[in-house]
């Protein structure tokens, strides 16, 4: 299985956001978005702090490759 965090990465051009700003406004680490950006999985936490902070389901976050 594999995951892709290409939602978010949109998510964050739609709304003029570095992922730094990202980093800042919902408490996360380097390490974190390190992960993501390799498509490396992370904690389920992480994506609720992501979809509680945009208002958004989780698959506006995460996409399951196949």
């Amino acid at each position: 299985m594999a995951f892709s965090y290409k939602p978010l990465w949109k998510l964050l051009i739609d709304k003029d956001m570095t992922k730094k700003q990202l980093m800042e406004s919902v408490s996360i680490s380097k390490s974190t978005i390190d992960k993501m950006s390799r498509g490396e999985t992370i904690s389920l936490d992480i994506v609720d702090k992501i979809c509680t902070y945009f208002n958004c389901d989780v698959a506006d976050v995460i996409s399951h490759v196949k």
